[in-house]
């Protein structure tokens, strides 16, 4: 019989951590924790596999599973004491769901399920408080209504309002016990007058009802909304965590609490996070109080009032502190962990490897190897390649004028400005447009996501460092500012007011998540530096990898800012990028629309001067290492003026007429056609490189590319072509120099055809992006069934450019199939480094949050 259940709790579970897979995240991590002889509430995980048999065949699930729920319920009653549905001594559970990759705050919860009208005057009994009693059955029938039977959340919230107002109570925590007994009947009568019948009373159907709801939250839109942003598959599921209640809010010696064993914006190594006393779990991370701080020195760096758990529960305190050492230890990773307290006593909710921002992931990761937890190889599979963009953005410039109207808690390094929008979709839509944009909320939901995803940062009144915004914003590398209790926010109007002042939907404001900060306007930013833990482990990857990482590099800045990043040459230089400047575009024109060779010499000998300065900028910085030069490539016609203006002003100024020349030859086509345009780069190219050998005394070998080559033979022309002016110049100068020829494959017939070009190159380049264009319809996946035939191709170098030369699944290919090296943008050559040294390693990354 297949198992479809496992039970854990007593310091014994029938799973261990790597059975993830089967039974998602939490529900491993909860037996582990169980096995290890944490204090874990007993309860049994449902596996991922019913999940997915659930959801393929209409909502039904395996003949046997119902069996095992019960025979799982009878080792909680046995464990805890009490019964599940017993009007004396109830049980009562949470319902969790639990993927293998963390999904927080994506996928629906139910807690204190097993109250009804007779076993909420059990807990009355067993508790001694009629008012925690009535508040738990009221939380339960609220959350149950709104995640199970789809009574939405703001029934229940308005009734409460309305109770407040006619008492004259500010907070929810003024009602007394015949209050929210009361408010348990205004919610049933509400549940039975949306949906033509009474909430369950049956335990067995709430929890049943529970189960399903778990499950199919799997595919609300939320749930594929962050699978998409995160690449989880959807052939995974979640697993249903089913575990004994235990209560944080059953008076001022209980607590709850999130909690990381690090810094997870910083990496420092200190104990970090919040608790509330005599409150629920949601009651942190939704931001609805604002929480005390875990520590004391936290609370002293914080300035905050309140004391802290280290204060409030001393020996609980201690307790924790052994158990999160333990936990680390075990896991050897940083971890985001869950607890309650009890009446004085301290349960384990949940333990998993903790979010953190790429400047915390890098801290931790060497910090740990210089602990002695990790090595340096798995140190460098512990930092998801592209999470490095976190880092090479700007950041406020310091000496900026800054208009501060704002601070709340920093809850998610960067900084970002844009426009002040309000809800998710306009979010989301202004980005599509490409306008920068701050999503400001009162506190966000996960009904929020893809607002969040759109927006340069996030900004909310309400909320801590573990709320839902913050936690969120650090995983998707936005800036985020939570908690700045200062700003009052109208939806209805649009408005966000402040210190006597409001402003409106599409006012700029600036957000700096390392501080805290709210400003009005926008702020200069400043580039990062490399250096510390970035630079360590980006040289531990550089001792590993073995494929070259390269740069697509133009201009001066572009170079430098790539040599800082440590690129290892130019990988493509598109020379069409430096004919735009406003000095040679007329002359650039002049040659286009020249009638006769003469008149396009006379316009390329223009040009010359400047080509072989920008040859020489770059041959400078790159200070011998290779620079991959593509000759001119797209059609003349781009080079002309789009305006009636800009047309005539042209006419003008070469004295001819203002008609549209219909000009569309490319690349290689264009060389040959005219051939002195490619005779003026090669001379530009060769000349520099000569003169900055002898500048540098080190011998600079430019590699020159021919674009969009088909065949065999118009490579063999062209390069017939460039060796002549090889030849000219060595005539002229009485020196040889040295060079490579060689062209990017990037139409279908070249690379099918590679085999014969490569009888005339001394390298190629796979352009991706124009290469996956020109061969629609053929998958990506089936390059390597080629591929191949061109590594055994002895002393060819190969690599790639363009956008998959930074995509760092891509360059594990490229390591796989072995390519030499992949040329990508400045800003991508870091995450690029760190791919190919994990790609060296063999790590197939699978994204997980």
């Amino acid at each position: 019989m297949t198992k479809w259940v496992y039970s854990f709790g007593d310091g014994k579970a029938d799973g261990t951590a790597d059975m993830r897979n089967l039974l998602g995240g939490k529900g491993a991590n909860l037996a582990e924790m169980s096995n290890l002889g944490l204090p874990v509430p007993s309860g049994f995980t449902i596996t991922t596999e019913v999940c997915t048999a659930y959801l393929e065949n209409d909502k039904v699930y395996p003949d046997t599973l119902a069996t095992q729920v019960d025979a799982a319920i009878d080792a909680i009653e046995k464990s805890v004491g009490g019964g599940f549905g017993d009007a004396e001594q109830p049980l009562l559970v949470s319902v969790r769901s639990g993927a293998r990759a963390s999904m927080p705050g994506m996928m629906d919860t139910v807690l204190n399920l097993g109250l009804n009208d007779e076993t909420v005057q059990g807990l009355e009994a067993q508790s001694g408080d009629k008012r925690f009693a009535y508040d738990s059955y009221r939380r339960f029938i609220q959350m149950y209504s709104d995640v199970v039977l789809g009574v939405e959340h703001y029934h229940f919230e308005e009734l409460l309002e309305i109770l407040k107002e006619e008492n004259g109570y500010l907070l929810d925590t003024d009602l007394l016990a015949d209050d929210w007994e009361r408010l348990v009947g205004q919610y049933k009568a509400k549940v039975e007058e949306e949906l033509g019948q009474p909430f369950p009373q049956s335990v067995q159907d709430q929890l049943w009802g529970a189960i399903g709801a778990v499950f199919s939250s799997w595919t609300n839109t939320r749930a594929i909304t962050y699978r998409r942003l995160h690449d989880i598959p959807a052939s995974w599921g979640t697993a249903v965590n089913v575990q004994a209640m235990v209560f944080g809010n059953m008076g001022n010696d209980s607590a709850t609490g999130v909690a990381f064993t690090r810094d997870p914006s910083t990496g420092q190594k200190i104990f970090y996070g919040e608790f509330l006393v005599n409150a629920q779990g949601e009651d942190v991370v939704a931001g609805i109080r604002t929480p005390q701080n875990l520590t004391k020195q936290s609370r002293l760096d914080a300035g905050g009032e309140l004391p802290s758990m280290e204060e409030v529960f001393p020996e609980v305190f201690a307790e924790l502190v052994d158990v999160y050492k333990k936990l680390e230890a075990h896991y050897h990773d940083m971890q985001d962990i869950e607890f309650t307290v009890q009446q004085g006593k301290l349960w384990m909710l949940q333990t998993r490897s903790g979010k953190r921002t790429a400047k915390a992931s890098l801290k931790i990761a060497i910090d740990m190897v210089n602990e002695g937890l990790i090595d340096k190889n798995e140190a460098i599979k512990r930092i998801d390649p592209a999470s490095l963009d976190q880092l090479l953005h700007p950041t406020l410039d310091p000496n900026a004028e800054r208009n501060v109207i704002a601070r709340g808690l920093p809850a998610s390094p960067g900084a970002a400005s844009g426009q002040i929008v309000f809800n998710s979709d306009e979010a989301e839509k202004l980005a599509g447009e490409g306008t920068a944009v701050i999503l400001v909320r009162v506190e966000t939901s996960p009904e929020d996501i893809h607002g969040m995803h759109a927006a340069k940062g996030i900004l909310t009144s309400r909320g801590g460092m573990t709320s839902h915004a913050a936690v969120v914003a650090r995983g998707m590398g936005r800036a985020c500012v939570s908690g700045a209790g200062s700003l009052n926010i109208d939806y209805k109007n649009e408005t966000l007011s402040v210190l006597g002042e409001t402003y409106k939907k599409g006012d700029i404001v600036t957000i700096d998540g390392g501080s805290g900060e709210v400003m009005l306007g926008a702020v200069d930013m400043i580039m990062p530096e490399l250096s510390g833990e970035f630079g360590e482990l980006m040289s531990w990857a550089d001792e590993i990898r073995r494929m070259k990482v390269r740069a697509n590099a133009e201009t001066p800045l572009d170079a430098e800012t790539a040599r800082k990043f440590g690129a290892e040459g130019v990988g493509l230089c598109r020379t069409e990028h430096m004919f735009f400047d406003a000095e040679r575009i007329v002359s650039v024109r002049q040659m286009i629309l020249a009638e006769t060779t003469e008149e396009r010499r006379e316009a390329l000998a223009k040009l010359l001067p400047y080509q072989r300065g920008d040859f020489v900028d770059l041959f400078r910085i790159m200070a011998g290492l290779p620079v991959t030069i593509r000759l001119l490539d797209p059609p003349l016609h781009e080079f002309l003026p789009k305006s009636d203006e800009e047309i005539a002003d042209l006419a003008k100024a070469l004295g001819a007429d203002a008609g549209n020349p219909m000009l569309g030859h490319r690349g290689c086509r264009l060389g040959i056609s005219y051939p002195e345009i490619y005779e003026m780069q090669a001379r530009a190219i060769l000349e520099a490189a000569a003169d900055v050998s002898k500048e540098l005394g080190d011998t600079v070998i430019p590699e020159i590319m021919i674009p969009l080559v088909a065949t065999g033979r118009e490579l063999e022309i062209l390069k017939g072509k460039i060796r002549a002016v090889a030849d000219a110049i060595r005539d002229e100068t009485g020196k040889d120099i040295e060079y490579l020829i060689g062209t990017m494959i990037e139409l279908p017939r070249a690379a099918l055809r590679a085999g014969d070009i490569a009888r005339d190159a001394e390298f190629f380049s796979f352009g991706t992006n124009d290469l996956t264009q020109t061969t629609y319809g053929i998958s990506r996946d089936d390059s390597g069934s080629f591929l191949e035939d061109y590594v055994s191709r002895a002393g060819i170098k190969l690599g790639i450019c363009g956008e998959h030369g930074g995509d760092p699944a891509s360059i594990d290919f490229c390591e796989r199939v072995g390519l030499d090296y992949v040329s990508c943008s400045p800003y991508r050559v870091p995450i690029a480094r760190l791919a190919a040294a994990q790609a060296a390693l063999g790590l197939q990354r699978v994204s997980e949050a």
